[in-house]
C-alpha cells in the first residue's frame, strides 16, 4: 500500500448509508435555486416582516404588480408562500418556519461572515 493511501471504507461507508436519494437531492437543489433569484429573495424577505397584498410588495420594491404576482406564483408553486383571502385581497405569508429559519439562518450566516471579514482587515 503507498505510504499516502489509507483506509476510507469505514466512513464511505457510513457516509453512503446517510445520503439522501439522487431524487431528494436534485429536489434540494431545485429549492435552493429558487433563493438564487434577488427579486424572490426581496419577496420572501418583505414576507419575513409582514404578510403583504401584491401591490403593498410591489410599491415596496418597486416593481410592477403583474411581475410581483409572477414571482409569488414561483414561491407559492415551491411552498414557500402561502395566501389567504379577505374579501377581494390575497395575502401573502411565508408558508411555514422552516422558510423562515432558511431566511433567517441565512441572513444571520452573511451577517456574521461580513463581521468577519471586517474584524480580519482591521
Amino acid at each position: 500500500m503507498d505510504k499516502h493511501t489509507h483506509d476510507h471504507g469505514a466512513i464511505l461507508e457510513t457516509v453512503k448509508n446517510e445520503l439522501p436519494t439522487e431524487e431528494l437531492l436534485c429536489d434540494l437543489a431545485d429549492l435552493f435555486k429558487l433563493f438564487g433569484d434577488t427579486t424572490r429573495m426581496r419577496i420572501l424577505f418583505s414576507l419575513f416582516e409582514s404578510e403583504m397584498c401584491v401591490c403593498a410588495i410591489a410599491e415596496l420594491l418597486g416593481m410592477t404588480q403583474s411581475a410581483i404576482s409572477h414571482q409569488l406564483k414561483v414561491l407559492k408553486k415551491s411552498k414557500l408562500v402561502d395566501c389567504r383571502r379577505d374579501g377581494k385581497t390575497i395575502y401573502y405569508f411565508l408558508a411555514d418556519n422552516h422558510v423562515r429559519t432558511i431566511i433567517g439562518q441565512g441572513f444571520d450566516h452573511l451577517i456574521e461572515e461580513r463581521k468577519n471579514k471586517n474584524e480580519e482587515n482591521l
